[in-house]
């Protein structure tokens, strides 16, 4: 049985959408956000304090983008994965890592600055100019996305997960309506995926199940950080 450890929409989403899409069995425990601050048992599992956290008998994994490649490699291999001898093979680990690495980024630093700090050291610049550094990055998408439904390939892989994670992220902080139009009927389709909806029903029912609110908390302090 594979094991993650999860937030309700953080970045340990990426793992939980590539399972409903493969329609992988799974372990789903969820934790309160931060899980640093609001679950400091958890540092025993994961010493990063850190979602997700991904366990398969020894072997565990902390890097949501990296996860969604093992997962597509490991189990379903010429669908969500794709393959090196593909001509899009490039791309593919391009977009992947670009979902992380470029597009979550400069939004963490969004959800700190105008969220998660206490009032006297929120920075409304600092999260007014990374929200325009993500979608500044977000709109190079624009001219690829007004030809093709999917990233690459010619279908939606795993590549899809990690860029559509940052599109959820940037619809709960209030930054979906300034998508370009083709980003913006990309999300769309992305959200109408059985695999995704399954994703969202899933953390519900289990943060039901498990006690932990729908909702994180909204301030850090910083001796706690």
């Amino acid at each position: 049985m594979i094991t993650l450890h999860h937030c309700v929409s953080a970045r340990s989403f990426r793992p939980l959408w590539m399972f409903e899409e493969i329609g992988l069995s799974y372990e789903l425990r969820m934790l309160p956000f931060p899980p640093r601050v609001l679950s400091r048992r958890y540092l025993e599992v994961n010493p990063l304090g850190t979602v997700p956290m991904l366990s398969e008998g020894a072997m565990r994994m902390t890097e949501s983008a990296a996860i969604c490649q093992y997962l597509a490699a490991r189990f379903s291999p010429g669908q969500l994965d794709v393959g090196r001898d593909e001509p899009d093979f490039g791309p593919y680990l391009n977009y992947l890592h670009f979902g992380e690495a470029t597009l979550t980024f400069p939004q963490t630093l969004v959800l700190r600055y105008a969220h998660f700090e206490l009032a006297e050291r929120k920075q409304p610049q600092v999260a007014d100019d990374y929200a325009k550094w993500f979608l500044a990055r977000l709109r190079t998408l624009e001219p690829l996305l007004a030809e093709r439904d999917h990233l690459c390939a010619g279908r939606f892989t795993a590549a899809d997960v990690s860029v559509g994670y940052a599109l959820l992220l940037a619809q709960h902080l209030d930054l979906a309506g300034r998508f370009t139009p083709s980003v913006a009927a990309y999300w769309e389709r992305l959200q109408a995926r059985p695999g995704f909806k399954g994703a969202i029903d899933a953390q519900s029912r289990a943060a039901e199940a498990q006690g932990v609110s729908l909702t994180p908390a909204p301030e850090i302090r910083p001796d706690r950080r």
